[in-house]
């Protein structure tokens, strides 16, 4: 256990530093392994991580994805689902905001990330509610934390990430997310009628749109539909796996970005160039983590957590509560990606040995890291909006955030006690015994 400890506060250490975490955790867990073994077996080690994660053919589906996510965006079908949602509920109090909750949902179904969610609906849904005299700490709030929904609603990275280091199924994840997700829209609308119940002002009511408005933006949206429904279809139909999901995904969304001649020569470098560059940032962290978690595995600290747990004569959901606590303040200063390779080599094991669901356990660490992304002071969605939207100060954009906060530990706190919203349908599909 103190050596762990000692691990992970010069992991900390080297973070406030402005080492990448990447480095940092190689660092710390080849300095580690060769004091505790030797220099030569340390490096042997990092070698064969470093081969065997660039040689595993499940590490694809990462890549693909997110090539899969850029070329939608770049396709502008974040416009038509955002019309869409409008054209159902803008007339209502909220209408907008409560739409670009929606539209986010619809688009991370097919983007799979947080920032890329928030970034575009940033451009698309802002200026609508900055026209329509909507206060900033609701307009902005909604789509920080729109965004979120990146990160849960399938096909998610950070779920392909959780699957790879766990091994858990990655098509039972995906499927687990589904009700989760819903239940995060539902409550996101509440705290936007919630904020405008508090303030009418804060987001005016607009005009209602014709049946023949509606059918008409429901057209527009059959390329995201018809690309959801073959990718995720695909994989709880047995047709195909993730990773084939993921290039079947990749090549529909290439097809829909040159019939809108969204993806031409240039257009394609660009898009390939960012999804290098993201795929290249991932796999670093990945490698990092897995020879920091390697070091941490000789430690003997998941059998020490275990054991010093089964110290005490108290019930399992106090130990999952507290997992969550610490989620909630490393969310503070970690990001999404960081806190799942730093913390799931160390917990999952803790959780599977009181008994707990692997799929279960992963959508509720996903669904805590998602708040780490609206939470000060190191909320990546807020950042990523200030950085599209100077002109409205931080502070109004946390505060707005609030009743979205509010929203998110109510459905921690339902996923946790309330198990087979997760299990539900990986169970109906098959993908559990």
């Amino acid at each position: 256990m103190l050596e762990a400890s000692l691990a992970f506060l010069a992991l900390f250490a080297l973070s406030l530093l402005r080492v990448p975490l990447a480095f940092a955790m190689g660092i710390v867990g080849f300095a580690g392994m060769a004091l505790k073994l030797s220099p030569s077996v340390a490096l042997a080690s990092v070698v064969q991580t470093l081969y065997e994660t660039g040689a595993q053919y499940t590490l694809s589906v990462i890549p693909l994805f997110i090539l899969m996510g850029d070329l939608v965006t770049r396709a502008g079908m974040s416009r038509e689902l955002y019309a869409l949602a409008y054209s159902f509920v803008g007339h209502r109090r909220g209408g907008l905001a409560t739409s670009t909750v929606l539209a986010c949902a619809g688009f991370g179904a097919i983007c799979g990330s947080s920032l890329a969610t928030t970034a575009t609906f940033s451009k698309v849904a802002l200026p609508e509610m900055e026209a329509r005299g909507y206060k900033p700490g609701l307009a902005t709030g909604a789509i920080a934390a729109g965004g979120t929904l990146g990160v849960l609603i399938p096909p998610s990275v950070i779920m392909v990430l959780y699957g790879i280091l766990t091994n858990t199924n990655i098509g039972a994840l995906f499927a687990a997310a589904v009700l989760p997700g819903l239940v995060a829209v539902a409550l996101y609308a509440g705290a936007v009628a919630w904020t405008t119940w508090r303030d009418p002002e804060a987001g005016p009511a607009g005009d209602r749109a014709s049946w023949r408005l509606r059918l008409r933006a429901a057209r527009d949206v059959w390329a995201v539909i018809a690309l959801f429904s073959v990718v995720l279809g695909g994989i709880y139909g047995g047709i195909f796996t993730p990773t084939e999901a993921a290039a079947v995904g990749a090549f529909g969304a290439l097809v829909f970005a040159a019939a809108r001649r969204a993806a031409g020569l240039r257009e394609l470098v660009g898009v390939f160039r960012q999804t290098a560059r993201t795929t290249a940032m991932l796999f670093a962290i990945l490698t990092g983590a897995l020879v920091f978690a390697n070091y941490i595995n000789f430690t003997t600290l998941s059998m020490d957590l275990t054991a010093f747990v089964g110290s005490f004569s108290v019930h399992p959901l106090l130990v999952v509560a507290a997992m969550v606590l610490v989620y909630l303040l490393l969310g503070c200063v970690l990001e999404s990606i960081s806190m799942i390779v730093l913390t799931v080599p160390v917990f999952f094991p803790l959780m599977t040995g009181l008994g707990f669901d692997p799929v279960w356990f992963g959508i509720v660490v996903v669904v805590v890291t998602e708040i780490s992304l609206i939470t000060p002071p190191l909320g990546m969605n807020v950042f990523v909006l200030r950085t599209l939207v100077p002109h409205v100060p931080t502070g109004v954009v946390f505060r707005g955030l609030g009743p979205f906060v509010a929203a998110d530990v109510f459905r921690v706190a339902l996923l946790v006690t309330v198990p087979w919203l997760s299990l539900a349908l990986p169970r109906a599909f098959g993908l559990l015994h």
